[in-house]
């Protein structure tokens, strides 16, 4: 801290600028922080936090290769095995021992992305995603040069320790520079990425997602203090959460109810169980298309969806364990017609 920080803070409060004050009250505890006194740091943070002052905000219109995300507020059903690396990130971010670069590889639809939102929201702090389309330029040597202007324009967030910045998709840039078909361009990109990783900020969160991990630049991953693999997923933990995305949607409509047998039984109908990305628009297509004055409607229309590729019949219905007042949910036959088509 320094005098001039104690001579602002004392104009700002004659001033009656809040706005300044509390800026310039966040910058000491900052300074203290920096200075190891984490407890003086800790303190004025809380006198901070009972006055209901905020960090001071960011101006967005100064960025140019960076977008704000807004957080999740529905639940993100992840397997076990992926939830204790997410909390072992959020254990390891509050060490502050500059264990801050993470990756997430996986297929599409494996819960990457959301769940960079919903790291963001647990450790409260702003998420930005780079713009990618911003970057990539035709023009020779440009991609390299707006790439380090990117870590240019993260080097002045004011606050670091507040902040996770999301490249989602970053194969669009970590192409492998060895790879023969790749283009010289793309593998001076891949240089500067390299460049600017060993200059972030230890405060400074950063989060990558990867479709093509097998691809992935080798000398850019272990820039990174953590891979986490979102491909472990088993068929129970599928179903588990299929149902954990229908009861959420089915608490927004009125009149219907959830039969968990049955809908258990069509997920099933897909072998193997889809991703949650994929399972998500299933499901959510069924109830919001669904009529609110037929019970299981979203049922039905969710069974139609899958069976419209399998031919299924109402002897496949028996044979795959569906009873006949299933069958008359998902078909709309009376279980009286259906037993006379199964007999006949």
């Amino acid at each position: 801290m320094k005098k001039k920080n104690v001579l602002n803070l004392i104009k700002y409060h004659v001033e009656q600028n809040d706005m300044s004050f509390r800026a310039e009250a966040y910058e000491i505890a900052k300074s203290f922080h920096d200075q190891n006194e984490d407890k003086l740091a800790e303190y004025i943070m809380a006198l901070l936090s009972s006055a209901n002052t905020f960090t001071p905000q960011i101006n967005e219109d100064n960025l140019t290769f960076l977008k704000r995300l807004e957080y999740n507020t529905y639940s993100l059903p992840l397997p076990e095995k992926i939830k204790n690396d997410i909390v072992g990130i959020v254990n390891a971010i509050g060490h502050n021992l500059g264990v801050n670069k993470f990756l997430f590889e996986g297929a599409p639809g494996t819960g990457k992305t959301e769940t960079v939102k919903h790291l963001a929201r647990i450790l409260d702090r702003d998420l930005f995603s780079v713009e990618f389309n911003s970057i990539i330029d035709s023009k020779l040597g440009q991609t390299s040069k707006n790439i380090a202007n990117l870590f240019d324009e993260m080097k002045q967030f004011p606050y670091p320790e507040k902040i996770i910045v999301l490249f989602d998709e970053i194969d669009a840039l970590a192409l492998d520079r060895l790879n023969p078909h790749d283009l010289r361009e793309m593998g001076r990109a891949t240089s500067a990425l390299l460049k600017g990783f060993d200059s972030v900020d230890d405060k400074l969160v950063i989060v990558a997602t990867t479709n093509l991990f097998s691809s992935f630049d080798k000398a850019l991953t272990r820039r990174f203090d953590a891979v986490i693999n979102f491909n472990r997923y088993s068929q129970e933990d599928l179903l588990a959460i299929a149902n954990i995305i229908l009861t959420e949607f089915l608490q927004k409509i009125k009149h219907t109810s959830k039969n968990s047998r049955l809908f258990n039984k069509i997920i099933q109908l897909l072998s193997p169980i889809p991703y949650p990305g994929e399972l998500k628009n299933l499901i959510k297509s069924a109830v919001a298309f669904s009529d609110p004055t037929v019970e299981y409607d979203y049922l039905r229309r969710l069974f139609r969806n899958i069976a419209e590729t399998k031919n299924l019949d109402l002897k496949s219905l028996k044979d795959l364990g569906f009873t006949l007042r299933e069958t008359e949910i998902l078909t709309g036959i009376s279980k009286s017609q259906v037993a006379r088509e199964l007999k006949e």
